[in-house]
């Protein structure tokens, strides 16, 4: 059956801009976060692999900047980061001490070679120190000159240790953030997707279900036997759920693709570092796991075969395909779309408000990316792009939903601007609302690329080019809004959102199954 294209309606029939009625209201202000699952900010990076990429990082720029940084630090609650760029400033006074040390012994050491080379140079010099070279024997020479090697090469392993401890403290500083972003922990409300469902919920006698509860009524979840098999995170999607995901992801890659983003298919493994770069840590502050690791054999430990994990994100695999690499000018902005499998360990997670499919650790994602020039409107154009294409997916299912612009205490550690898209959840109302995040779209200006050594080739220069990162379609959480808004008590039936029916066979709803099958 030949795909549909996407309904032609313009934003505005999709946005209510102005909202006016009490169901519209923004939820109470959030808590901020203790911590932020993809940062680094609370435990430093490990020891880079010899063939990782070398961060080239602007360490000047937050030496010369140390209360912007701090600040920054402040306002998306990373009190211990706040510490760092005054920590580097003492790091750097002690290395330029250092450094003048070793300058004045190298020029020590280049008289005595002279000395020794010549004894009839210091003849002609007027330098106190070069003159008393000529007291000396030349086995006094030899012992003076091995005296300045030990201490020149203590002074060096002194420039390394604090040069590496510099360079850690900067990793672990987050991106600089946005004008445009709010500061604090509410976010902003730029507009609203489709009308409500139920504005009215006291006058309506509709009976709203859970997808949990919807799922097994049609036996397309199962969350039982996936708890056997696999633990609690895990599930089952059976008939027209499964082909749900599969009409989701075709549905997302055909307006990606249309819309001029090539396809990728990314491997699901990475290298750690390539995971850190891009500002994904293995463990938060607490020590608890947030990204799953593969098992290294003793010996490929002690042969510093880099660590492997599980990409939380094609963001992850797509950020470093041109890590260590130089993009030419004409090649920008460029522009990738991939879906993959996503595995998020996410300890610590459990609770009412995640339940079924909301926060589980392995899940189907499409993902867009995007290398763009270091130029703030060149990057706000793919931004708007990549949000326009998630409202238009968005609103063309049916699903209410609103836009927000995220608080600065809500950002990952490499993004300078984030924008959610929040569903309407009938499940949740009693909680948030019944607001929950299905779609998120940030800038992260040279943060990766820097990290991650991506260059570009602009007007004869090597700069870094600035990277923009956005979901297309966050499989399990779209499904469950579908399965929640679509249900229709009287009929025990789900309807399928008018897009996705080419992929489901032209099949209109999802009614009970006999028991038989």
């Amino acid at each position: 059956m030949k795909p549909p294209t996407l309904p032609r309606r313009s934003l505005t029939s999709l946005l209510v801009t102005k909202p006016n009625c009490a169901h519209l209201r923004v939820q109470p202000p959030r808590h901020p976060r203790l911590y932020h699952a993809t940062s680094p900010l609370y435990n430093l990076p490990s020891p880079r692999p010899a063939t990782a990429p070398k961060p080239l990082l602007d360490i000047k720029h937050i030496r010369q900047n140390p209360s912007l940084y701090a600040q920054n630090c402040l306002d998306r609650n990373y009190p211990t980061a706040a510490t760092y760029p005054a920590r580097i400033n003492d790091l750097f006074a002690q290395w330029h001490i250092q450094r003048n040390e070793g300058r004045s012994l190298r020029e020590r050491r280049n008289l005595l070679l002279r000395q020794l080379a010549d004894p009839n140079t210091s003849c002609d010099d007027a330098d106190e120190e070069a003159a008393g070279f000529r007291s000396l024997s030349r086995d006094q020479l030899v012992e003076d000159g091995r005296r300045i090697k030990a201490a020149l090469s203590k002074i060096e392993e002194a420039e390394d240790r604090l040069t590496a401890e510099m360079e850690a403290l900067a990793l672990a500083i987050p991106n600089l953030t946005s004008d445009q972003t709010p500061r604090g922990s509410e976010p902003r409300v730029l507009s609203y997707i489709n009308d409500h469902p139920e504005p009215e919920p006291a006058l309506s006698d509709r009976v709203w279900r859970s997808h949990v509860h919807v799922g097994s009524e049609l036996g397309i979840l199962d969350f039982s036997a996936a708890g056997k098999t696999s633990g609690w995170g895990w599930y089952y999607l059976l008939d027209e759920a499964a082909e749900l995901e599969q009409a989701l992801v075709s549905y997302a890659l055909m307006a990606a693709t249309r819309a001029g983003w090539r396809q990728v298919s990314p491997p699901s493994m990475v290298y750690g570092h390539i995971a850190s770069a891009c500002g994904f840590q293995p463990r938060d502050q607490n020590g608890e796991t947030q990204v799953y690791g593969i098992a290294q054999a003793p010996e490929d430990r002690e042969r510093g075969k880099p660590e492997l994990v599980m990409a939380g994100t094609a963001e992850i695999p797509l950020a470093g395909m041109y890590a260590d690499a130089t993009l030419d000018e004409g090649e920008l902005p460029k522009k990738r779309v991939a879906v993959s499998r996503c595995y998020r360990a996410e300890a610590g997670a459990r609770g009412v408000e995640n339940k079924g499919l909301y926060r589980v650790h392995e899940f189907t994602k499409v993902e867009l990316f995007a290398w763009t020039t270091p130029d703030a409107e060149d990057t706000q154009d793919v931004f708007d792009e990549m949000v326009d294409l998630q409202t238009e997916m968005l609103g063309s299912l049916g699903l209410h939903c609103r836009v927000l612009e995220m608080p600065a205490t809500d950002l990952g550690a490499s993004a300078t601007r984030k924008c959610d898209i929040e569903a309407f959840f009938p499940s949740r109302r009693e909680r948030n609302d019944g607001w929950g995040e299905v779609t998120s779209a940030s800038i992260c200006t040279d943060y990766q690329s820097r990290r991650l050594a991506t260059r570009a080739r602009i007007g004869g220069k090597v700069v870094y080019p600035w990277t923009v990162n956005g979901t297309a379609m966050a499989v399990p959480r779209v499904l469950a809004a579908i399965l929640e808004n679509g249900w229709n008590e009287n009929e025990k039936s789900v309807t399928i959102p008018e897009v996705l029916r080419p992929w489901m066979g032209g099949k209109e709803k999802i009614g009970p199954r006999a028991h038989s099958e």
